[in-house]
C-alpha cells in the first residue's frame, strides 16, 4: 500500500498545498490556504511526519524525498525557524508602526514573515512584496490589496528578484518599507550576500517615506559582500537586543533610531476578521 493510499483528505489536502508553494510552508500561511487553524495543520503536519511524506521543522514543514533545484530545502526552514520568540518580539514593534491602509512593502526575509502575520490585524493595506509567504498570509484578507512583484524566482528564499522586480517596486510609493539584511556593518549598513537582494532594498528605499529594519541581534556580528542603501536613507532598526556601542555610534550619525523588542513586548495585536 502506498503512502499516498493511507492518507486522509485533510492531509493530502495539506501535500498538495505545499507542492503548490514549492513544497516547503510556513504553518500560518497553510493555515490560510487550507482554511483551516494552525493547530489543525500542526496535527496534520505532525501525522504526515510520522507516515514520512514530510519533514518537520519549528513553524512549518517540507516535502521529503527527491527535490528538485526549483524547491527550496532545510536550510530555508532552518533559518525561518531561528529565534522564533525574538522574531515575535520584533514583529510586534514593528507591527505598532503600521496603521491600516497605509501602503507598505516586506521583503522576503524571515524576521519579516513574522511581521506579515501580525499584521493580520490591520485593515485595507496595500501591501507590495517579493515574498511568496508574505503574499499567502496577506492577500484576500481584511479588505487589503496585495501586490506581488514579478521577477525571477529564487527558491532558497521563495521570492522574486532582479531588473524587473526592481522596476515594479519602483512604481509605488510606500508609507513604509519592512527589510530584513544578512548584516549590519557600523560602516556600511545593511549588507546581503546576494547582489539582486541589495539592488531591490536600494529600489525599494528610494520611493519609501520611512523604511525600517527588523532584525535578531546575531545580524551585528555577520557580515557579507554586497552593499545595500545608504544608511542615511533608514529611519529605524528594531532588534531583540541593543547594538554594540560602534553600530550605536553609527545609527545616531546616520539619524536612525532604535527600538528595543523587550520580553515584555512579546504579545501581538488581536486579528482581526471581515
Amino acid at each position: 500500500m502506498s503512502v499516498s493510499s493511507s492518507l486522509s483528505h485533510r492531509e493530502l489536502a495539506l501535500l498538495e498545498a505545499l507542492q503548490r508553494l514549492g513544497g516547503s510552508g510556513r504553518s500560518a500561511e497553510l493555515a490560510v490556504m487550507l482554511d483551516v487553524s494552525e493547530e489543525t495543520v500542526r496535527r496534520t503536519i505532525k501525522a504526515l511526519a510520522k507516515a514520512g511524506a514530510v519533514e518537520r521543522v519549528h513553524g512549518g514543514a517540507y516535502l521529503t524525498g527527491p527535490r528538485s533545484g526549483s524547491q527550496p530545502g532545510p536550510s530555508f526552514f532552518r533559518r525561518m525557524g531561528e529565534n522564533p520568540q525574538e522574531k515575535k518580539r520584533i514583529a510586534a514593534v514593528a507591527v505598532a508602526q503600521i496603521k491600516d491602509a497605509m501602503t507598505v512593502f516586506l521583503d522576503v526575509g524571515s524576521t519579516t514573515s513574522y511581521v506579515a502575520e501580525a499584521l493580520r490585524a490591520r485593515r485595507e493595506l496595500t501591501v507590495v512584496t517579493n515574498s511568496i509567504g508574505v503574499a499567502q498570509v496577506l492577500a484576500n484578507h481584511n479588505g487589503n490589496h496585495l501586490h506581488l512583484l514579478g521577477g525571477e524566482m529564487r527558491s532558497d528564499d521563495r521570492g522574486t528578484f532582479g531588473p524587473v522586480t526592481e522596476q515594479q517596486a519602483a512604481r509605488f510609493v510606500f508609507d513604509l518599507a519592512i527589510l530584513s539584511a544578512d548584516a549590519i556593518s557600523p560602516k556600511h549598513g545593511l549588507l546581503f550576500h546576494n547582489a539582486s537582494e541589495a539592488q531591490l532594498t536600494m529600489a525599494v528605499t528610494g520611493v519609501a517615506e520611512r523604511v525600517c529594519v527588523v532584525t535578531t541581534h546575531s545580524k551585528f556580528s555577520e557580515t557579507a559582500p554586497h552593499r545595500g542603501p545608504a544608511p542615511q536613507q533608514l529611519s529605524l532598526l528594531i532588534s531583540d537586543r541593543e547594538p554594540g556601542k560602534k553600530l550605536s555610534r553609527a545609527l545616531t550619525d546616520w539619524g536612525v533610531s532604535f527600538e528595543l523588542a523587550a520580553e515584555a513586548e512579546v504579545a501581538l495585536p488581536p486579528v482581526r476578521t471581515d
